[in-house]
């Protein structure tokens, strides 16, 4: 499936990706969006890998990523910032959607006030160092999530969800008849269903009512 397909997956809730695909694609509770109102993200996964303490590959990339990714790096660096204010700004004029870092970031007051999402661990004011080369575009692992190059990010409040770039078709399909399904359901519908579904539950188990 070309991009161009794969961004019928650009307005789906990270909610409804995550019931279909569950926990294993869903990234861990540090990775989030760092300001309340941080707009949301959807692209294909540019990979990076920076070892703590060093950012330059993730600098190299935005000078390298398509139009429209989201850049996503593995680093678990809770110490050194990988990015800052310029940066930033220098991938948000290249047209790179998002950053989905496993570290920090700094210049928090820059990048909040330009839009550029960013969704990482939190923000320290020292950057890392620049003299680990590593490839482009290999398997990362952020946020406990495994991702290739050309997976599809979505990232919204509710946290990031990498959909598997072979298995994008089928996801786009259910994804779209779940929300379809739940916009002709009424709250009273839900919440009889809902009700019922409980109910048999707990008479299965011998809970009470």
């Amino acid at each position: 499936m070309n991009d161009d397909t794969a961004t019928g997956l650009t307005d789906v809730p990270t909610t409804t990706l995550a019931d279909l695909l569950g926990y294993a694609q869903v990234m861990d509770v540090g990775i989030r969006p760092l300001w309340p109102t941080a707009p949301r993200a959807a692209g294909p996964a540019f990979t990076v890998r920076c070892p703590p303490g060093d950012n330059l590959m993730l600098h190299a990339a935005i000078h390298r990523a398509e139009p429209g990714s989201v850049v996503v790096v593995e680093s678990g660096d809770t110490e050194y910032a990988l990015a800052g204010g310029n940066v930033c700004a220098v991938a948000q004029r290249r047209g790179i959607a998002a950053f989905v870092l496993d570290g920090l970031i700094r210049d928090l007051a820059e990048v909040r006030a330009m839009g550029f999402p960013v969704y990482a661990r939190g923000v320290i004011p020292i950057p890392g160092a620049k003299t680990a080369v590593t490839p482009l575009g290999a398997q990362v692992r952020c946020g406990g999530v495994d991702v290739v190059a050309g997976d599809f990010v979505v990232a919204d409040e509710d946290g990031v969800v990498a959909v598997p770039r072979d298995r994008r078709d089928a996801v786009i399909a259910a994804a779209l008849r779940k929300l379809a399904e739940e916009a002709t359901q009424s709250l009273e519908m839900w919440e009889a269903a809902h009700r019922a579904r409980v109910d048999k539950i707990l008479s299965g188990s011998g809970g009470g009512a």
